[in-house]
């Protein structure tokens, strides 16, 4: 299939946008912008998000071809007159190479308080390869920044972009409602620390399809307060695979519900479907999910549920999860786990996992059936089983 026939709606969407006169057009060129990727352009960035946050008909900002050097951006939408906001990326958008430089800010592109926004296309560059370097040599390096960020927003629409190499997690949906990323490309070393693709969090009606994710850490990770997502035809590795979690570090936490993942092939990963909760009080919850129709190859924990996370015994020792787990569905699950047990189910003493169902699953280790292994945990399994139940 063609690139042109595969891409017929990012198409279609830049010929309405640029032959629809009723859309105001704001090239950041016009502003300043240089596109030789070495002279900061985050003032003609800024400028002409200031123009078409002030119109009063849809804007577009266009990112012609070439690299753009952004120091750091953030995009306040509480006083945009424009409901639809539509950034239409040609070129590639570089963050600072030397990490000092942002090393006091969390974010190195966030959008706060918008609604109607769109991103289409382009290359996100963290170029973070030299904070990577200092972590793995010294203590004296910052923490990073997150890619790209939208917090409190909604009808957020992210279509055919690429985010590479950044900082810390590539991008973060942080209390945000209806936002759809479709055609997504992200990719870091699978060494990389904490350079999580995808991570959702107290927001409601997020989908995530036809993407393709390879990092240092979770492929997609879904936090606290995370309802209604839908996960569909996602390729994930390297990287820790898809999960749910970690939760439970408050007392006081929201849960996680109604969350769907299917059609997802892992390749080489850690996990491949985790839930992970922090062995601590906690009100937080986990209910109501599906995976369905997973391949797993060579992934070395392909089924996962932990509920005694705490690293070196800290800050939860002799405790358990307070998170409580009901409902979750594995069906049509199969390929090839890396190692001997790959269903484990390590449930809270204190609240035992309930309602786990278990259907079609067929993972096998070196050319034979693979084991399972439950502590704490209840429900049922129907179908082909391979490895036999634990439940």
């Amino acid at each position: 299939m063609s690139f042109l026939v595969k891409n017929l709606p990012l198409f279609f969407t830049i010929f309405f946008l640029m032959f629809n006169s009723s859309i105001a057009i704001y090239n950041i060129k016009n502003y300043g912008a240089k596109s030789d990727g070495k002279i900061d352009s985050s003032k003609a960035f800024m400028s002409a998000w200031g123009a078409a946050c002030a119109s009063t008909s849809p804007a577009t900002i266009y990112i012609p071809q070439g690299s753009y050097l952004l120091k750091n951006a953030y995009f306040q939408g509480q006083t945009c007159k424009s409901k639809s906001i539509t950034l239409r990326i040609d070129g590639t958008i570089l963050a600072p190479s030397d990490y000092n430089i942002n090393r006091d800010e969390e974010n190195w592109i966030k959008f706060e308080r918008v609604n109607g926004v769109s991103i289409y296309g382009g290359t996100l560059d963290g170029q973070a390869t030299s904070l990577w370097a200092c972590k793995k040599s010294s203590n004296n390096c910052p923490q990073g920044t997150m890619g790209l960020t939208f917090s409190n927003s909604s009808n957020i629409n992210i279509i055919g972009l690429t985010s590479q190499n950044s900082q810390m997690f590539h991008i973060l949906v942080d209390n945000c409602e209806n936002v759809k990323l479709q055609g997504v490309k992200v990719s870091a070393p699978g060494n990389s620390p904490n350079t999580d693709g995808i991570h959702v969090q107290y927001s409601s009606r997020v989908t995530i399809m036809n993407s393709r994710i390879g990092t240092g850490d979770d492929c997609i990770s879904i936090g606290p307060g995370t309802s209604n997502l839908w996960i569909e035809n996602i390729a994930c590795g390297p990287g820790h695979g898809i999960s749910i979690g970690s939760l439970g570090w408050e007392v006081q936490e929201p849960g996680v519900q109604n969350v769907t993942v299917k059609t997802v092939t892992s390749t080489g990963t850690q996990n491949g479907l985790r839930v992970k909760t922090w062995a601590r009080s906690s009100n937080a919850f986990v209910k109501d999910i599906l995976f369905q129709h997973i391949v797993m190859t060579n992934v070395q924990n392909p089924i996962i549920i932990d509920q005694n996370y705490c690293p070196n015994n800290e800050n939860c020792p002799h405790q358990g999860s307070g998170v409580k787990i009901s409902d979750i569905k594995y069906r049509d699950i199969r390929g090839t786990s890396a190692t001997e047990v790959a269903v484990k189910f390590d449930c809270s003493k204190k609240y035992p996992c309930s309602g786990i169902s278990l259907e079609d699953v067929n993972l096998s280790y070196k050319n034979q059936p693979a084991e399972a292994s439950c502590a704490n945990a209840g429900g049922r399994a129907f179908g082909f089983e391979k490895p036999n139940s634990c439940l």
